[in-house]
C-alpha cells in the first residue's frame, strides 16, 4: 500500500498535502493548475492550498528586481514553510529559482513547459504595430536586464524603463498612464492569466532569446521527503527536465543571476538537445552567442541503490534517464565555458558593476 494513504478511522483516507503559495494572482493561478494536475493523479488525496505569504519580492515594489539581488527574493518565505513542515510542497515558477537551492531542498517536479518566449503588450493606442513600428524614443517598459540589453541593441530607437508590480499592476500602469509605449512580458504568464488577447507580438530568439527555465513551472519539496517526492515526480516532463537542466547548468557555471543579463533558447528535436546561450552588456553594444548540441536519447536504468536521488542543478528527477541528465548538464556547462573563454566574465562582471552603480 502506498505509506501516503494513511487509512482513516473508517477506511477513508486521511492524509492532507499541503501546497504553500504566493498571494499573487498568477501564483494563485500556477499553483491550482500543478493541483488539479495532482488531483486527477491522486483522487484519494485531500489538497489543501495555504495561501501565503507576501514574499520580499512582492513586498519591494519600487526598487528594480536586478538592485535587490537576491535570487531567493520570491522564494525564501516559501522555502520556510517548508522547512517547518507547514507545508509539504510549494509551486514556482522555474525562472525565480535559483540555480542552488538551499541544503535539504530539492526541486522534484518539473511541468510541461508553457510558451518560453517573451511578449509586447502594446498601449491601446499602439495597438496593431511591433516595436519597429514604434515613434522615435517610445517609452518600453521592462523589469529584466536581459530583455532590455537585447532590445536596446536590436531597436536603437526605443528608450527602455524599468516596469515593476505584479502583472496585474504592470498591465494597469501601461493601460492608464501615457507613460509606456509598451511592456515586455513572459508569453506564458499572459496566457495563464487569459490574457493572450493582449499578446501584440511575440519575440522569437533571433529578437530575444529568454531567461533561463522561463514559461515552466516547479515544484519544490523538501528533499529527504521521499512519499512526496515520489508523488510528485509524476507530473515530471522529461523534454522540459533535459532542456531546464542545460539552462540552468549554463546560467550556474556563469554564476549569472537577477543581476546580470544572460539568456538562453532550447530545442529538443530527435534527440538532440539544442542550447544558445548568450550574455550581454547592459546596453547590449558587447555581447557572446554560441550553440551546442548533445544527443540525450539514454534507455531508462534501474536506479536502485544510493545514487537515486541524485540532484541536477536542484532538480530530482526519478524518472527522466539519469544520462540524459546528465549529458544535459555538461551540454550547459560546456557551452558556459565556451563563453567564459571568449570573455563572458569580462561583460558580466562589467554588467554587474554599472548595474550595482545605477
Amino acid at each position: 500500500a502506498d505509506p501516503l494513504l494513511s487509512q482513516g478511522e473508517n477506511g477513508t483516507d486521511s492524509r492532507t498535502i499541503r501546497v504553500g503559495t504566493r498571494r499573487s494572482q498568477l501564483a494563485r493561478i500556477q499553483t491550482d493548475s500543478v493541483v488539479m494536475m495532482l488531483r486527477e493523479l491522486y483522487p484519494d488525496l485531500c489538497f489543501e492550498i495555504a495561501v501565503a505569504m507576501s514574499t520580499t519580492g512582492d513586498k519591494i515594489l519600487d526598487t528594480a528586481l536586478s538592485k535587490i539581488g537576491e535570487k531567493s527574493l520570491f522564494t525564501k518565505e516559501l522555502e520556510s514553510a517548508l522547512e517547518r513542515n507547514e507545508v509539504d510542497l510549494v509551486v514556482h515558477s522555474l525562472k525565480d529559482l535559483p540555480t542552488s537551492l538551499p541544503p535539504g531542498f530539492t526541486i522534484g517536479a518539473i511541468c510541461k513547459r508553457e510558451n518560453p518566449l517573451d511578449a509586447v503588450v502594446f498601449h491601446p493606442k499602439n495597438c496593431g504595430k511591433t516595436l519597429s513600428l514604434l515613434p522615435e524614443k517610445s517609452v518600453i517598459g521592462t523589469s529584466s536586464l536581459r530583455r532590455a540589453a537585447q532590445l536596446k541593441k536590436k531597436f536603437p530607437h526605443l528608450e527602455f524603463r524599468d516596469i515593476r508590480g505584479n502583472l496585474n499592476t504592470r498591465l494597469k500602469k501601461l493601460d492608464e498612464n501615457e507613460d509606456f509605449s509598451a511592456i515586455i512580458l513572459a508569453a506564458a504568464g499572459l496566457k495563464r492569466m487569459g490574457w493572450e488577447n493582449r499578446i501584440g507580438q511575440l519575440l522569437g530568439p533571433e529578437d530575444c532569446l529568454y531567461a533561463v527555465g522561463q514559461g515552466a513551472l516547479a515544484v519544490e519539496v523538501r528533499a529527504k521527503d521521499q512519499e512526496i517526492l515520489n508523488m510528485v515526480s509524476a507530473l515530471h516532463d522529461a523534454d522540459t527536465v533535459l532542456c531546464c537542466i542545460a539552462e540552468r547548468a549554463f546560467m550556474k557555471r556563469l554564476e549569472g543571476g537577477c543581476s546580470v543579463p544572460v539568456a538562453v533558447n532550447t530545442l529538443l528535436k530527435d534527440d538532440q538537445l539544442y542550447l544558445t546561450g548568450a550574455v550581454y552588456s547592459l546596453d547590449g553594444s558587447d555581447s557572446l552567442k554560441e550553440t551546442m548540441q548533445t544527443g540525450v536519447s539514454y534507455p531508462h536504468e534501474n536506479e536502485d541503490g544510493p545514487n537515486d536521488d541524485v540532484q541536477h542543478v536542484g532538480i530530482t528527477a526519478k524518472n527522466v534517464p539519469g544520462q540524459a541528465q546528465e549529458a544535459a548538464e555538461n551540454l550547459g556547462v560546456e557551452l558556459a565555458s565556451l563563453l567564459l573563454s571568449k570573455g563572458a566574465k569580462h561583460i558580466l562582471s562589467v554588467a554587474r558593476q554599472l548595474n550595482d552603480a545605477r
